[in-house]
C-alpha cells in the first residue's frame, strides 16, 4: 500500500507492507501551493512510489482538513487550501487508483493505536504538534470521526479567553494551536530573542537566522535557559489541554506526536506535572502521556493501514 501523510508546509508519503516495514519513501515541500498545484504534486509523488512498487493497489491519504467520511471530500482545512475539494474523487482521476481519505491525525492515531504507542488500549488521545496541531480519538477501539468526520478538533479548543489569534482560518483566540503548536513555540522564541539579545535565541536572531520552533528545540537540548523556559511554558499550557481532554474522555493513553515532540521530556514533563495538579483523580492517576511510537511518520503508516482496510478502519 502507498500511505500519505499532508502537513501545512510538507508532505511524506512511502509504500508499506501489511507489517508496516517501509520500503521507499517520498517526501514534497508544498507551502503556498493552490489547490490544484498541490493535487498535481501529490499525485507525482504516487506515481514516483509506484515506479518502486508497481503491484500498490490502494492510497490512503492523511490531510489536515474536516474530511465528509461520506464523500471523500475535503470540507474545510485550516492551513491548506483543500476547503470544498472534492479530494478523493480528485485524486482517483489523478493516480488510477483507489483513494481512501481522512484526517491526517485520525490516521496517526489509526497507526498508534494497531501498532505503536496505544497498542492494547481501548481509550486513547493523540496531539500532533507541527505548523498547527492536529488531534484524534480512539473511543472504546474505534477512531472516532462524529456525524460526518469533524470530531476530535482538539487543537481548537480555548484555554485563553484572550490570547492570541490562532493561525490559520479559525475564527477563534487563544487556542492550544496559537500557544503549543511548533509555530507557537517559534513565535515565543522571537519574542524572547528580542527581550535577550544575550541568550542564545537573541544571538541566533543577530546572525540573522530564523528562529523556528526546532531551533527553540535544539537550542533548549543545548542547555540554553531561555530555550528551556519558553518549551517549560508551553508544556505546561500542553498540560492544560491534556487536563481538558483527559476529565472528559478519561483516557488511558495521550500520545503526543508531531515535529514538536523532538523537545521530549523538556515538553512532557511539565505536562505530567500540570495534569496531576489539575486533572480529576482517579482520571489523573492512570493516564499515561507518551511520545508517538512512530514519530513525524505515524501519519504516513495510518495511511496505509487505512488503504489496507479498503478505508474501513
Amino acid at each position: 500500500m502507498i500511505g500519505i501523510d499532508s502537513g501545512g508546509t510538507k508532505f511524506l508519503g512511502g509504500v508499506v507492507d501489511e507489517e508496516l516495514h517501509v520500503h521507499h519513501r517520498v517526501a514534497r515541500m508544498i507551502g503556498g501551493l493552490g489547490a490544484d498545484e498541490l493535487l498535481d504534486v501529490m499525485a507525482e509523488a504516487v506515481l514516483e512510489a509506484r515506479e518502486v512498487a508497481p503491484d500498490a493497489d490502494a492510497v490512503g491519504f492523511g490531510i489536515p482538513s474536516v474530511v465528509d467520511q461520506r464523500r471523500g471530500s475535503s470540507v474545510s482545512s485550516r492551513h491548506l487550501p483543500l476547503g470544498g475539494v472534492a479530494f478523493r474523487e480528485l485524486m482517483t482521476e489523478r493516480i488510477g487508483l483507489p483513494v481512501y481519505v481522512d484526517n491526517d491525525a485520525n490516521l496517526a492515531i489509526l497507526a498508534e493505536h494497531r501498532f505503536g504507542a496505544a497498542r492494547f488500549a481501548s481509550h486513547v488521545v493523540l496531539l500532533t504538534l507541527g505548523t498547527g496541531i492536529g488531534s484524534g480519538l480512539v473511543l472504546d477501539g474505534k477512531v472516532y470521526r462524529g456525524a460526518i468526520g469533524g470530531a476530535a478538533e482538539i487543537g481548537h479548543m480555548t484555554v485563553d479567553l484572550d490570547g492570541p489569534k490562532c493561525p490559520g482560518n479559525c475564527p477563534n483566540r487563544g487556542c492550544l494551536e496559537a500557544l503549543v503548536s511548533g509555530a507557537a513555540i517559534g513565535h515565543a522564541g522571537r519574542a524572547a530573542a528580542l527581550e535577550r539579545p544575550r541568550s542564545a535565541l537573541g544571538r541566533v536572531h543577530a546572525q540573522g537566522r530564523e528562529i523556528t520552533g526546532q531551533v527553540v528545540t535544539d537550542l533548549a537540548r543545548d542547555g540554553d535557559e531561555t530555550a528551556v523556559e519558553i518549551l517549560d511554558g508551553a508544556g505546561r499550557m500542553l498540560g492544560v489541554g491534556i487536563v481538558n481532554v483527559v476529565n472528559i474522555f478519561n483516557p488511558e493513553v495521550v500520545i503526543v506526536g508531531g515535529g514538536a515532540i523532538a523537545a521530549g521530556e523538556l515538553l512532557l514533563q511539565p505536562a505530567r506535572e500540570v495534569v496531576l495538579e489539575r486533572a480529576l483523580d482517579p482520571n489523573r492517576e492512570m493516564v499515561r502521556i507518551v511520545p508517538a511510537h512512530f514519530g513525524h511518520e505515524a501519519g504516513m503508516l495510518g495511511g496505509a493501514v487505512l488503504a489496507l482496510s479498503g478505508g474501513r478502519a
